[in-house]
């Protein structure tokens, strides 16, 4: 076979393989755009919450529960939640908070179970704040409200995971002691990450404002 031949045939067979390559690539972004999902619709106009632009995952954690459960990430998952870190010897901004989300909580009720906006309170206080304590304290601003702690490295992990603090003072006489903590509420999507915060805005202003707070979860469930 002449050298023109053998470059012909060497030409064709490369052109071959370029328009088979480029057909399954063709083929598998064709099969990517039937089969992905839809994209989603742009975030709702909301009032109190700020969305993240990119949503933040959690790492693994484990809560304790009231009623001797546990609470991981993959209990969270399937609803808009609220979390708010505090203590129940808190004399005022915990229970003001916690207030409000209950009331809040009232505008989705209506709501299917498997997809209602759920409220969750941890105590970062847990010398004091037993797990049945801390749910038990909960539910007096809200029975749907659920109620957990940890040990304290645990909740370190898990505020700082939220982008939160708290000081338990050294020394104390387990007693009588102060807990700073940070005052936002945590705003977690189904998939379980945390996509947003709420802060509390400044006097004269209520620091939380249920109705805006209830109308903001409902446009979110709605949306996803």
């Amino acid at each position: 076979m002449c050298a023109r031949h053998v470059r012909g045939a060497a030409r064709s067979t490369t052109l071959y393989i370029l328009a088979a390559a480029l057909a399954a690539g063709f083929g598998l972004w064709a099969a990517e755009r039937h089969f992905a999902p839809p994209p989603l619709p742009p975030p709702p106009a909301l009032q109190t919450v700020a969305l993240f632009p990119v949503a933040r995952s959690l790492p693994a954690f484990t809560l304790q529960t009231g009623d001797g459960g546990t609470l991981t990430p993959a209990a969270l998952k399937g609803h808009w939640t609220l979390v708010y870190l505090g203590f129940t010897h808190c004399p005022d901004v915990c229970p003001t908070t916690l207030q409000a989300l209950g009331v809040a909580a009232k505008s989705w009720a209506s709501l299917p179970t498997d997809t209602r906006p759920r409220v969750l309170f941890v105590s970062v206080d847990p010398q004091r704040d037993s797990p049945a304590h801390t749910a038990q304290y909960a539910h007096y601003f809200g029975k749907g409200i659920i109620g957990a702690t940890a040990d304290e490295q645990t909740l370190t992990t898990f505020a700082h995971a939220l982008g939160m603090v708290f000081f338990i003072p050294k020394n104390n006489d387990g007693k009588n002691y102060e807990v700073d903590h940070s005052s936002s509420v945590a705003v977690l999507d189904p998939a379980g990450d945390m996509v947003g915060t709420i802060t509390p805005q400044p006097p004269p202003a209520q620091p939380f404002d249920p109705a805006r707070i209830g109308a903001d979860l409902l446009a979110l469930a709605h949306w996803r």
